[in-house]
């Protein structure tokens, strides 16, 4: 087995945590499963992601999970028909095993396709809506010039990437609500040579996370994206969306699943003072909301108008009325939030 495909391993007896950092450090999203040394079969980000949601722990071994049925290549196939699979399955890479089950080799898509080449999936038009009306506090002295969606990423802002990648799936429907710095935002949207399409929606007053939403009564009559000017998500929203509607969500958010490690050993005492229990360095795993949400239409009509309203308070709103409230995890690498100088410097430099 070559390096590049020993890095792209792991063995069946590792945690869906594990995998998942797994995944975060190598920055793919599917790996080659070994059992005893031999293949095993393969693992996919959403083959984790559905395991999460099912309410499997991040501490479980991921060999009841794996599925040894997907399709592989085989010596019986030539080039042309692994290609086939490869764009079927948007497989990144695809193992080539022998009829008693060993690894012969692995394609890679980088080698088999151009890497423009799109994928063959059918693609959704929902409408997205950006907040973009803070001041960008933590971003100062930089945003004390320019507002934060226009923070530069390279060769793009901020914002360009965010609408970016709702377009690469099909959305071409943007609001956008602002605030702090509207007119130079403006500006620099009008002057760009790629045009897209952005209504803004200025709240006049600060609203919270989504009060200013309600500005758009009677304008979205679909579910539709909500997101910050400030987060990139490695994530294909389509995934989002169809969770979203296979649970009959209204509101779903994406969380990226996140690790703290306890630098000491942590007891956990019972009655008495008596040690129940000893851990040396644990990690310790939460979901953290992201900032991107989905949202049935008819929610906006639970926004109250000119109000200060945080999306949490949506959230409570329609737990409390019975609608369901979904989480679609990420990996914690997937998720980076651009908002602060740390991650900032943090991603220009690993970019």
């Amino acid at each position: 087995m070559n390096r590049k495909t020993l890095d792209l391993s792991i063995d069946s007896g590792r945690t869906i945590l594990q995998v998942l950092e797994k995944m975060d450090h190598e920055r793919v999203k599917s790996l080659i499963v070994n059992r005893e040394d031999r293949f095993f079969g393969m693992i996919t980000i959403g083959d984790l992601q559905r395991a999460i949601i099912k309410g499997h722990s991040l501490t479980e071994a991921i060999d009841p999970i794996v599925d040894t049925h997907k399709i592989y290549a085989t010596v019986d196939d030539d080039m042309e028909v692994v290609k086939a699979k490869m764009h079927r399955l948007r497989a990144e890479f695809m193992p080539l095993v022998s009829a008693s089950g060993e690894l012969l080799d692995v394609y890679y898509w980088q080698d088999l396709f151009e890497m423009h080449q799109s994928e063959a999936r059918e693609k959704i038009d929902l409408p997205v809506v950006i907040m973009a009306g803070g001041q960008g506090t933590r971003l100062r002295p930089l945003t004390n010039v320019i507002p934060k969606p226009l923070i530069p990423l390279n060769e793009k802002t901020i914002l360009e990437l965010i609408l970016d990648q709702f377009c690469a799936i099909g959305c071409t429907r943007f609001y956008m609500s602002v605030n702090y710095k509207y007119e130079i935002l403006k500006y620099y949207l009008d002057n760009l040579e790629i045009k897209y399409n952005v209504d803004f929606f200025k709240e006049e007053i600060p609203l919270g996370t989504i009060g200013s939403v309600s500005l758009l009564k009677d304008k979205i009559t679909t579910p539709f994206f909500v997101s910050n000017c400030d987060i990139l998500i490695d994530q294909d929203y389509r995934d989002v969306y169809d969770y979203h509607v296979r649970n009959k969500n209204k509101i779903t958010i994406v969380a990226a699943v996140k690790t703290y490690r306890i630098p000491y050993g942590v007891v956990e005492s019972g009655e008495n003072g008596t040690l129940e229990s000893l851990s040396e360095k644990p990690d310790i795993s939460y979901m953290i909301n992201t900032g991107v949400y989905l949202l049935d239409p008819e929610l906006i009509d639970d926004i109250p108008e000119n109000q200060f309203f945080h999306i949490t308070e949506l959230i409570e709103k329609t737990r409390s009325a019975g609608g369901r409230v979904g989480c679609f995890p990420v990996s914690e690498k997937s998720w980076t939030d651009i908002g602060d100088w740390s991650e900032y410097l943090k991603f220009i430099k690993k970019n």
